[in-house]
């Protein structure tokens, strides 16, 4: 069973608590006995999640050796120019490693995506722009970390897209699950380039 997640803001990608924390859990959601998640989304992240109760999967999909593609949509503070945007495509050192290769492009017109509950920070002084990412790789808080080390920090991460499946192709609010169906799934595995 594959199943896909429209994870909300304040989730996190478990089943278990953690102690003292304020943040919900995937046992909220309602799904089957025996899946778990696929990867991870950070509680402050937003978007597509994928579940499985199948053995290998998540090796498959998230292993950076598969160079299986992931899309994410950033609201970063300030418009980041044309060498931030080169700068990320080449990789950019976190935490004394260095990313690969990616994708990423400012997004005009910028993606509707419904308010977040609690709002984004806005600063009147201070402009902002989304920024399409897509990789290949998924160390903790990556987007994040790649986006403050150009000197545009992210406000809001939208995972909108694994593969070829697209979150806004499956009509999920969020917090919403549901199976996929085989030509989900198999565009989940598609690994052509965009």
């Amino acid at each position: 069973m594959l199943i896909a997640l429209h994870k909300p803001y304040g989730l996190l990608s478990q089943f278990t608590p953690e102690p003292g924390s304020a943040w919900g859990t995937l046992a909220e959601c309602g799904l089957p006995k025996g899946v778990y998640p696929l990867g991870r989304l950070d509680a402050d992240s937003e978007g597509l999640l994928l579940l499985s109760d199948e053995p290998g999967l998540n090796s498959r999909l998230m292993d950076p050796k598969h160079g299986h593609r992931r899309e994410y949509q950033a609201l970063v503070e300030r418009i980041p120019d044309d060498e931030a945007i080169r700068r990320l495509c080449a990789g950019v050192v976190i935490g004394g490693y260095q990313t690969q290769p990616c994708r990423a492009r400012r997004l005009e017109p910028a993606p509707d995506w419904p308010p977040r509950d609690p709002p984004v920070r806005v600063r009147k002084t201070v402009p902002d722009c989304w920024l399409s990412l897509e990789l290949t790789e998924g160390k903790n808080r990556q987007v994040r970390r790649m986006t403050a080390a150009i000197g545009h920090p992210t406000l809001r991460l939208v995972r909108v897209r694994i593969g070829e499946l697209e979150l806004t192709s499956l009509g999920l609010a969020a917090g919403r699950w549901r199976e996929l169906n085989a030509a989900e799934r198999k565009a989940v595995f598609a690994s052509g380039r965009r």
